[in-house]
């Protein structure tokens, strides 16, 4: 059993401030591509969801002359730490499993590289922190144009909940498993 849903998470005043501001349509789709990579993988279908659908929430707007500049956000951006605490503190308000909370909110600090020193391949990532890399890798578009494709609340909504109901069904049998064994 989950302790919060993607719902939840979707509908609190936080998510809808910063997802929707980093943009609502690639976190979903992220959320999509890494749900599909953590079955494959066997790895926890919640957590991987919830943390590709979070992983941009710590976004800040480049600009330069009144146009988005991705030089100058390539270059001086740390949002995979911002969306990091948020989505910990986020997490733990709805109720969250503090050691899952955790887990999530890493997989969004080690999403990307831009601010790190060293590149992904140096690092000693773990399954869900690869594949919340690779989901959002799968959704981007060329200078970061994949953050301002447009989506509706209802569209946004149903599909949040569509996936709700397909970790549900993932989880499901390791659920049924772990009661047969007792």
């Amino acid at each position: 059993m989950r302790n919060v849903t993607l719902e939840q998470i979707y509908e609190h005043p936080v998510t809808q401030k910063y997802v929707k501001r980093a943009g609502l349509a690639h976190a979903i789709a992220a959320s999509y591509h890494a749900f599909r990579l953590a079955v494959k993988n066997n790895t926890n279908p919640d957590s991987a969801a919830k943390a590709a659908f979070l992983h941009d929430m710590g976004h800040y707007t480049w600009y330069r002359d009144g146009q988005w500049d991705f030089d100058l956000y390539r270059n001086n951006d740390i949002h995979a730490i911002k969306g990091a605490e948020r989505a910990h503190k986020l997490l733990i308000r709805l109720g969250e499993d503090p050691a899952a909370a955790k887990e999530i909110s890493v997989a969004v600090l080690l999403h990307t590289d831009s601010f790190l020193p060293v590149d992904h391949d140096q690092l000693q990532l773990s399954t869900l922190q690869q594949i919340v890399a690779k989901a959002d890798e799968l959704d981007e578009e060329p200078e970061g144009k994949h953050h301002y494709r447009w989506i509706s609340e209802r569209r946004a909504h149903r599909q949040i909940v569509e996936l709700d109901q397909l970790i549900d069904k993932a989880l499901k049998p390791s659920a049924e498993k772990q009661t047969s064994d007792i």
